[in-house]
């Protein structure tokens, strides 16, 4: 499961032989690799401002907002109207983003919410690889649901399937998105009831 919210969360879930059991990990602090020129100019972009980027600075809301102001600040993606910069002021900047995005009615907009998408697929394509997911990828964390239109559009699969000598190993791994926003607690309470039960 890979979860992009306030942070990036992470996590496998295995069959122990008895009853599936999570395994919690700190890969959405993993380092963040770039795919393709764009996104090697976003990390350097971030770099010269943390100098450790990982996953986690690019897929969470805040690195939504990042990744917008890089094209913002990069030439090539169109210019910030009035407008948009007083919404991003007052607002939500990702909500925002997201939103401008799905309505088309700013180009920067559209830009980082593809790139920011592309990179989620590419970020779940390698936890596939790294833990052989053969039974499927769950997409947690409150973004995805509210994107939702946006995953489904293409760009997340085709990233998520770009793995060179192994794309055929990820092709038919199966990808949901949990659209239940209480999972999380859910989950939580389940637990607290098993070590009830326990002791």
């Amino acid at each position: 499961m890979l979860s992009a919210g306030t942070g990036l969360g992470a996590a496998v879930l295995f069959w122990n032989g008895k009853q599936h059991v999570p395994l919690p990990s700190e890969g959405g602090h993993a380092e963040f690799g770039p795919k393709n020129r764009l996104e090697l100019d976003l990390l350097l972009y971030l770099f010269e401002r943390l100098g450790h980027v990982s996953y986690e600075r690019v897929l969470s809301g805040s690195g939504l907002y990042t990744i917008y102001r890089f094209l913002r600040d990069a030439e090539g993606f169109g210019r910030e109207p009035g407008w948009l910069a007083e919404r991003l002021e007052t607002g939500d900047p990702p909500a925002v983003i997201a939103e401008t995005a799905r309505f088309g009615r700013n180009r920067l907009c559209t830009k980082a919410l593809d790139l920011f998408v592309s990179i989620y697929g590419a970020a779940a394509g390698n936890l596939a690889l790294q833990v052989m997911a053969v039974s499927g990828l769950y997409i947690g964390g409150g973004i995805a649901p509210k994107i939702i239109w946006k995953l489904r559009d293409g760009t997340f699969m085709k990233a998520f399937r770009e793995k060179g000598r192994l794309s055929s190993s990820v092709k038919h791994i199966p990808v949901r998105v949990i659209m239940n926003e209480r999972t999380a607690l859910l989950g939580a309470a389940v637990k607290a009831a098993q070590s009830m039960g326990e002791g």
